[in-house]
């Protein structure tokens, strides 16, 4: 362990040395928070058994040695592995609930929160059987079961390990009766059914991405990253399959980020309705029932 300042004695200073230590280290910001102040606010919180809305009335608070070694326990690991503070805590939040985590599945951070918490309005209305493809620890296919109460839900991933993760959700916000689990390669085992949505946010990172990604991805499991060398391996399966799948009103929403580019350049027919965000996010889009169709020669 590194040798700290003695000096360190309030909630405060620590905050201010973590902060400090953060923005020295050449860290990546984006499992979580984005900032090194709000990454030093997380562990030491969580080092403290604190909860992460704790009033400002903490920042008065006196350690004692023992609290501050358990903080610095925390900071070393994120600065000297990389390891992201989401697995470090083993919580990551998603549309304000927090779902367990850790290196079995990637940390969510999907854009496509925004569109769960809108209700998918105006494109989907009140779907009740909905799909989640690779699923990881559940967070889009669960909080959908928490926007549409009589929904019934499917998770599906190709890892038995991040379904382990999944249930552990599952359990955790009581939905055992209207979420199921499917441990499938994308559609190969999903029972035959119709569903009115299906979201996906596959594996999308094409290999040079890849290759260049901050040591913090490196602690995520590569299943969940790589989509091949044009990032699309995945999604074209996905495109190919999903109609059979969807019903007669159906919509597929996926998520390719960085690989949109390759997507509309693979298929320049197709008129992908692409997503805004408020945040600046990209790389969502959807097509419905009838489109997938329409295109379903250019997918073979």
């Amino acid at each position: 362990m590194k040798v700290h300042s003695k000096k360190t004695k309030s909630f405060h200073d620590i905050l201010i040395y973590g902060e400090k230590l953060f923005s020295d280290s050449n860290l990546y910001f984006g499992h979580g928070t984005t900032n090194a102040w709000d990454e030093a606010v997380c562990l030491s919180l969580h080092a403290l058994d604190l909860p992460q809305n704790s009033s400002n009335l903490v920042l008065k608070r006196i350690l004692s040695k023992d609290e501050c070694k358990m903080i610095y326990s925390l900071f070393d690991q994120r600065v000297e592995r990389k390891i992201p503070s989401a697995y470090l805590t083993e919580t990551a939040w998603f549309l304000d609930r927090p779902f367990f985590v850790d290196t079995r599945v990637i940390i969510p951070r999907s854009p496509i929160a925004n569109l769960i918490r809108a209700g998918f309005k105006p494109w989907l209305d009140q779907p009740t059987s909905i799909l989640d493809l690779c699923t990881g620890s559940g967070c889009i296919g669960i909080s959908c079961a928490h926007i549409f109460e009589e929904a019934e839900v499917s998770l599906s991933d190709l890892s038995l390990q991040a379904l382990e993760v999944a249930k552990i959700n599952i359990d955790r916000f009581g939905l055992k009766e209207r979420v199921s689990m499917h441990l499938s390669d994308l559609f190969d085992d999903i029972p035959c059914t119709k569903f009115d949505l299906i979201v996906a946010n596959p594996p999308y990172v094409d290999d040079k991405d890849f290759a260049n990604m901050p040591d913090e991805y490196s602690h995520e499991p590569k299943m969940s990253l790589k989509g091949g060398k044009d990032g699309l391996k995945l999604v074209k399966r996905i495109l190919r399959d999903s109609a059979k799948f969807l019903t007669d009103k159906g919509v597929l929403i996926v998520e390719v980020g960085n690989s949109r580019l390759a997507l509309e350049q693979t298929f320049p027919e197709i008129a992908f309705f692409w997503f805004e965000f408020e945040e600046g996010d990209e790389g969502v889009f959807m097509l419905t029932s009838n489109e997938l169709k329409a295109h379903s020669e250019l997918f073979k």
